[in-house]
């Protein structure tokens, strides 16, 4: 217990204290400061439609073939390692020698270990899509790279950890696709453009992917529309389209319908984007700054779906933020209702309304989930050791659950495997899934320090071992 302080600070510290209380006194008819953890307006994260592109999708099957997610698994052509064979470790020892140790956990194939250009952000999973967990026979991950260097937008990576390699049981095949945006070019033929968000959240509900647009809301994708500009598998030797025409996927520069040529920037599959949502309130917060607003429409930095409702999913969104002396708000997180029987967001009169929304308890939050009321978080700082929070609602407020679970460095969305399909209901596994950022980067002392490893993995805890954490 701490002594009390000599007399001639205690007066000052009390005079101090008073001063600080009369600062804190609201004026007159101003709003009250809202206090980490405080409950905020749900209404800030209603969204509504976007421009409705299912034409322009239509269009572009009638040029390009159509590929599902089974086959494109199966034509994969990278190679993931587990087990022993998967050497990168961001997880080290931690601050203080309490890391939690993952569960699973994936290496990419070098090229994507090493990478300058693609940076690591969303994951999704099929235990976000399906209630019995499976694509077909397949339990597909898919993850979300946006390009830091160049402007090629968006890939996907749709990895399989289920299905061993043959002859390599440490080994995962895993495929790219890139995402796209369609439009009418100015001979008014469809064409596409790489899509520029930075993809920090993916989820996965039925046919339909939904991306974070930092500023804007969602962007929407449909499974049942991976465009095939490959199919002989022959690349060297161009392939004629649907529509009479060829497709081109040795060009690394370019993209879309160019003299009757479709390019992909080098990628067999691309995937167009078919809808979106847009924040109905006004954005006050800057695409240029890490700091955040109190109010208005929050930034959709990561997302997550909760399926432990069964009547009532719904997906969970939050904003990343960065406080400094001048912007104290750590950030919010909220959450819309899905419509089950669509798996499109639940949209009444022409919105889609938030069901809840409060402050977060922290800030520099990358990744939210939340499963029968339990929230889990994210936390990173460069190349620091990063966390993971818990925290419930209680008293109409999110407070923190337990303490601090020492994690990777670069942890960054989440997803929930929720185990539903185990028979009897609640028998399974259940994981908390994410994935780490930051490539061994030699160039970078803090990712070559002892003590502060770096790497890119996919990885998982157990959610028994989560709670079981003090």
């Amino acid at each position: 217990m701490p002594t009390s302080p000599p007399s001639r600070f205690r007066h000052a510290s009390w005079a101090a204290m008073l001063a600080a209380a009369v600062l804190l006194v609201p004026v007159l008819g101003a709003p009250a400061q809202a206090a980490p953890g405080d409950a905020a307006t749900a209404s800030s994260f209603n969204l509504k439609s976007g421009p409705d592109l299912s034409g322009h999708v239509a269009d572009l099957k009638a040029a390009l073939p159509v590929q599902g997610v089974q086959n494109l698994l199966e034509q994969a052509n990278r190679t993931a390692k587990t087990g022993a064979s998967c050497t990168t470790d961001p997880f080290g020892t931690g601050d203080n020698g309490t890391v939690l140790a993952p569960a699973e956990k994936f290496c990419w194939d070098p090229g994507d270990s090493t990478t300058e250009e693609w940076i690591p952000q969303g994951i999704t999973g099929v235990s976000d899509a399906q209630a019995d967990e499976l694509w077909g026979s397949r339990k597909p991950l898919v993850t979300a790279w946006y390009d830091k260097v160049g402007s090629k937008g968006v890939r996907l990576s749709f990895l399989d950890p289920k299905t061993e390699v043959p002859g390599d049981p440490d080994g995962r095949r895993y495929r790219h696709v890139l995402l796209v945006e369609p439009y009418y070019n100015s001979y008014n033929h469809i064409s596409y453009k790489a899509i520029d968000v930075h993809a920090g959240g993916i989820a996965w509900y039925k046919y339909y992917l939904y991306v974070t647009d930092t500023m804007n809301g969602l962007r929407v994708f449909d499974m049942r529309s991976i465009l095939d500009l490959n199919p002989d598998q022959n690349a060297s030797v161009d392939d004629t389209t649907l529509d009479g025409l060829k497709s081109n996927v040795t060009d690394e520069t370019k993209i879309g319908r160019q003299s009757n040529v479709y390019y992909s920037h080098t990628y067999r599959y691309v995937m167009p984007q078919v809808a979106s949502y847009k924040f109905v309130s006004a954005q006050g917060n800057s695409s240029s700054a890490a700091t955040c607003v109190a109010t208005g429409a929050p930034k959709a930095s990561y997302i997550s779906i909760d399926r432990s409702n069964t009547a009532a999913p719904a997906l969970v969104m939050g904003e990343y933020c960065n406080v400094d002396s001048t912007h104290p708000e750590k950030g919010r997180v909220g959450a819309l209702p899905i419509d089950d029987a669509t798996g499109l967001l639940k949209m009444a009169n022409g919105v889609v309304s938030a069901t809840d929304a409060y402050y977060l308890p922290r800030d520099l939050t990358q990744g939210a989930a939340r499963y029968n009321g339990m929230y889990y978080f994210n936390r990173s700082y460069l190349n620091n050791s990063g966390s993971l929070r818990r925290a419930t609602v209680s008293g109409g407020r999110l407070v923190d659950y337990g303490g601090n679970i020492t994690n990777a460095v670069g942890p960054e969305d989440l997803s929930f495997e929720h185990a539903q399909s185990a028979v009897p209901v609640g028998t399974g596994t259940q994981y908390l899934w994410s994935l780490t950022e930051h490539r061994m980067d030699t160039t970078d002392p803090g990712c070559t320090d002892t003590g502060s490893p770096c790497g890119r993995v996919i990885y998982a805890h157990r959610v028994t071992d989560i709670l079981d954490r003090p």
